[in-house]
């Protein structure tokens, strides 16, 4: 994770998304009427409105493009989202603090032998598909660290992640740029103490499912599922950066080193 520093940027076309909720249409309407709306190939600048999973949806379809990212609570949790306000957006977005997050790449294998990929900004979890508990091997950069791990689940976070699903599986909080991923269990069984591993964010994860006709397991990249899966591999994309503005001060590697503390 990198933070991207420099001079004032000047956002003068802004491309608006709305969640769609009552409250984010609503606030689309005055926003296009106050600043325009631009198609999004134009825009120097996409504005989100919503919650995180917009912002997420948001990183995700722009992922490649370059285009920073600025959210504006219109949702309910809005971690990484900024404060709802209308006047003065384009000097916001000159004064936004700019951080730079990769995404991780997840390639599953499934019991058929279909390879699929997708990215994933927060995590890649793995989560067992019936009442029997999964059981899985750990491998990183082709070396076995555990032989069978016996839980719910997994997950591989990132930094940016570390404060969603991987913390309330009692997993770490990562500064933003710390060269680390959280290798997190969700309810381990069997080791029973274990509480997983702090990686570097240029180690390659491998997980193989044991038992899988028995004990089916699914892995997820952010919101995408692949069911079924019998191999997965997990590491950063470090070619592929993704920039979220926020406002001075409330910058997201702020906000992270301010979860550590309640």
């Amino acid at each position: 994770m990198d933070r991207a520093q420099g001079e004032p940027h000047r956002h003068e076309a802004i491309a608006f998304l709305s969640s769609g909720t009552p409250d984010a249409t609503a606030a689309l309407a005055r926003l296009t009427a106050t600043y325009g709306n631009v198609d999004p190939d134009r825009a120097d600048v996409v504005v989100a409105l919503g919650g995180d999973g917009l912002m997420l949806q948001a990183l995700h379809r722009f992922m490649g493009s370059g285009k920073p990212i600025y959210g504006m609570n219109r949702g309910s949790v809005g971690f990484l989202m900024n404060e709802y306000v209308e006047d003065g957006l384009h000097e916001r977005l000159a004064a936004a603090a700019r951080s730079m997050v990769h995404p991780l790449v997840m390639t599953a294998t499934d019991r058929a032998g279909r390879v699929s990929t997708a990215r994933a900004i927060n995590e890649v979890s793995l989560l067992r598909q019936s009442s029997q508990v999964a059981k899985v091997r750990i491998s990183i950069d082709g070396r076995e660290r555990l032989s069978e791990l016996v839980a719910d689940g997994l997950l591989v976070a990132t930094p940016a992640g570390s404060t969603a699903y991987n913390l309330s599986a009692n997993g770490p909080i990562l500064p933003l740029d710390a060269a680390l991923m959280a290798l997190t269990p969700i309810s381990a069984f069997r080791p029973r103490r274990w509480r997983g591993a702090l990686l570097s964010d240029e180690a390659r994860v491998t997980v193989e499912v044991l038992e899988a006709d028995k004990r089916p397991v699914a892995a997820t990249a952010d919101h995408q599922e692949i069911k079924d899966v019998a191999t997965i591999e997990i590491g950063m994309d470090h070619e592929t950066g993704l920039v979220l503005l926020h406002d001075p001060g409330h910058s997201l590697d702020e906000r992270i080193l301010r979860e550590q503390f309640g």
